[in-house]
C-alpha cells in the first residue's frame, strides 16, 4: 500500500505533463465562457501546460456534466460550470443525467455573479419594497420577462414572489436578449438580469435598478442596495465553481487549487472577472462542497413552490 501511495503521489508531483480539457457546459461568449477561458489562461501560464476550453452544450449544462462525470479520474479532464446547471437541474429536470455530488470533487468557489431586479421607468417604484407594494395592490398585473421557464431570471422572480407573498404575470422568451428588448419597449416592466447586461441600459436611465440578488452589496454593484433589505433573507448569490471527476487523486486536486489561489490573487484577473459581473471568492474545496450543499437544498424547494419542470 505504502508502495502505490508513493507511486500515486510522483505521479501527481508531475501533473500535468499534457494539455487539460476543461468542460464548460455553457454556450461560449456567455459569461462563464469568459470567466473559464480567463482561468484557462492563467493555468496555462501557471503550469506550463495548456489549459484547452472545450463547450459541451444542451439540455441547460447536463449534457457537458455528464460528459466530464464520465471522463477519467485522472485530472486530465475538469468541469467549470454554474450553480444553475449543477444546483438547479437536478430537481428542474425530470431525469439528470449525473449526480452533482457523487460524480464531482470541488476544487474552489471561483467567484459569485448577482443579479439585479430592474424595472422599466414607467413603474412606478424606485425601491424593491415600492416594488412590493405596487404588486400586492396590482396582482397579476405586473409582468416579468425572463429567458425562459427554468432558467435563472425566472427562478430568482419566483423566489421573490413566493417570500414577498406577491403575483405578477411571467413572460417568458427564448433568450436573454427578447426580453431585454420588450423590456426596454415597455412590453414587460420587471426582470431579473446580469449586471453586465443591463448596466448600460441603467446609465441610460432605460431601466431602473432597484435590488441586487445578494445578502448584502456586492462589489460589482456596489450602489444598488439588496432586495434582502426589502425581503428578509432573500439570497440567490449564483456561482461558478471549478471540479474534477470524483476519484482523482487528492494530490491533483491540491495542485489545481493551488493554482488557482495564485491566479485569482492577481489584480487584472479579479478586474477582468469584475468586467463580467463576477465577484472573486476563492476558497477551499470544502466551501464550494458546502455552497452546493446549501443550494440544492434551497433550490429545490424554490423550484417545487413554483411548480416548474422540464422533461
Amino acid at each position: 500500500m505504502l508502495a502505490l501511495a508513493a507511486a500515486g503521489a510522483a505521479w501527481a508531483q508531475d501533473y500535468p505533463n499534457r494539455p487539460v480539457t476543461i468542460i464548460i457546459p455553457q454556450a461560449a461568449g456567455g459569461a462563464n465562457d469568459i470567466l473559464g477561458r480567463i482561468l484557462a489562461q492563467e493555468l496555462s501560464k501557471g503550469f506550463g501546460q495548456q489549459f484547452v476550453v472545450e463547450n459541451r452544450v444542451g439540455a441547460g449544462g447536463n449534457i457537458g456534466t455528464q460528459a466530464a462525470a464520465k471522463a477519467p479520474r485522472d485530472g486530465y479532464t475538469l468541469l467549470f460550470t454554474i450553480s444553475a446547471a449543477h444546483a438547479v437541474n437536478p430537481t428542474l429536470y425530470a431525469k439528470v443525467p449525473f449526480d452533482p455530488v457523487k460524480d464531482f470533487d470541488p476544487v474552489m468557489l471561483v467567484a459569485t455573479v448577482p443579479f439585479l431586479l430592474v424595472v422599466h421607468p414607467s413603474v412606478p417604484a424606485n425601491s424593491t419594497q415600492e416594488l412590493i407594494a405596487l404588486a400586492r395592490a396590482r396582482p397579476g398585473e405586473l409582468a416579468y420577462g425572463s429567458s425562459g421557464n427554468g432558467t435563472t431570471n425566472h427562478l430568482l422572480a419566483e423566489m421573490l414572489k413566493s417570500m414577498a407573498g406577491i403575483d405578477m404575470l411571467h413572460v417568458p422568451y427564448k433568450g436573454v436578449a427578447a426580453a431585454l428588448t420588450d423590456m426596454l419597449g415597455g412590453r414587460v416592466q420587471v426582470a431579473f438580469a446580469s449586471v453586465p447586461s443591463v448596466k448600460s441600459h441603467i446609465r441610460d436611465g432605460k431601466l431602473r435598478a432597484l435590488g441586487i440578488s445578494t445578502l448584502k452589496r456586492s462589489s460589482v454593484a456596489p450602489e444598488v442596495p439588496p432586495v434582502a433589505d426589502a425581503v428578509a433573507g432573500y439570497n440567490a448569490d449564483f456561482w461558478v465553481g471549478l471540479f474534477t471527476v470524483a476519484g482523482t487523486p487528492g494530490e491533483v486536486t491540491a495542485k489545481l487549487h493551488g493554482a488557482m489561489v495564485k491566479a485569482l490573487a492577481s489584480a487584472d484577473v479579479r478586474e477582468r472577472m469584475a468586467a463580467q459581473g463576477a465577484e472573486v471568492v476563492g476558497g477551499t474545496p470544502e466551501q464550494l462542497a458546502a455552497a452546493l450543499k446549501e443550494d440544492l437544498v434551497k433550490w429545490a424547494r424554490v423550484v417545487k413552490a413554483a411548480r416548474v419542470t422540464i422533461d
